[in-house]
């Protein structure tokens, strides 16, 4: 009973021995690490990468077993394929690296992903309530008649790679544009539209295929499929219109929300990419509203 009592007091001693040693810069790192493991973790958890680290585990355990039995064929193998391991986990996992650094460089610098420049902020302001009424619109229009759309809003995450596979258009954003772009057998219409600053940059783009494509319901076609892959790689907004029920979608960070109506959609899209206003404010965008109509 002495002995018990002896190792378990031996016991909370160092324990607490240990406790006292622990710095604040100690419970920082823990937490800074407990942090990357866990987003880690969700990185690559439902993805390729999920089944990788199964087979890389799985090989580590054969090692250990080859190493104990002394299967020394084996165990030679299994230590020069470790000895190379770093460069294979960057080559297996470049498409998941790449999905998470581009995501910590996602930083807002403001309430309003798409503005950076304080002196331009109004004239952008106004131009993107402009658009926002002509997305939803046009999206209604295009619903109606069961014609399939694809319009990327560029927000931080610059879409220069996307554009140059498309036509540059630089126009102004409205209901009849949109229509004329998608019309079915044009030449325009296939492809997606990217919009940079309340303008329609550029047109028929071809954009990146989703990295859990698996995953993806089999009854959404290739339109959902490319909004879900450039929402996935940047910080887009993507607004889907499907040709086959005219269901109006957005993908946004990987996700898809179907089932949007005109007005939704429009709350949804202001709300994303307009500051709220105050009064003056307000009374400033209906009179440069006034003056546009008249």
């Amino acid at each position: 009973m002495d002995i018990i009592l002896d190792r378990l007091q031996s016991f909370f001693h160092g324990l607490w021995s240990v406790i006292c040693s622990i710095r604040i810069a100690d419970v920082i790192d823990m937490v800074i690490m407990t942090f990357l493991i866990y987003k880690g973790i969700k990185l690559i958890r439902e993805t390729r990468a999920g089944q990788l680290i199964k087979g890389i585990f799985l090989l580590i355990i054969i090692y250990w077993i080859a190493s104990a039995a002394e299967l020394k064929s084996i165990s030679f193998i299994l230590q020069n394929i470790f000895s190379i391991g770093f460069i294979a986990l960057i080559i297996m996992f470049q498409p998941e690296l790449r999905r998470a650094l581009e995501k910590v460089g996602h930083t807002k610098v403001s309430k309003l992903g798409v503005f950076n420049l304080s002196e331009i902020t109004d004239e952008i302001t106004d131009r993107w309530n402009i658009a926002i009424d002509a997305i939803a619109d046009a999206c209604e229009e295009l619903s109606a008649t069961t014609t399939g759309a694809l319009i990327v809003v560029e927000r931080q995450t610059k879409l220069g790679e996307q554009i140059d596979t498309g036509t540059i258009l630089n126009a102004c954003p409205s209901r009849e544009l949109f229509g004329n772009i998608f019309y079915p057998k044009t030449p325009l219409h296939d492809g997606a539209v990217i919009m940079r600053d309340g303008m329609i940059l550029a047109a028929a783009c071809f954009l990146p295929k989703p990295q859990k494509e698996e995953l993806i319901n089999k009854a959404l076609g290739s339109r959902h499929r490319a909004a879900i892959g450039m929402s996935e790689n940047s910080d887009a907004i993507v607004i889907v219109v499907s040709e086959e029920t005219g269901t109006i979608s957005i993908a946004e960070n990987g996700e898809l929300r179907r089932g949007y109506t005109k007005d939704s959609l429009k709350k949804e899209l202001k709300s994303k990419l307009l500051p709220e206003k105050t009064g003056t404010e307000k009374d400033r965008l209906n009179l440069f509203r006034r003056i546009r109509h008249e």
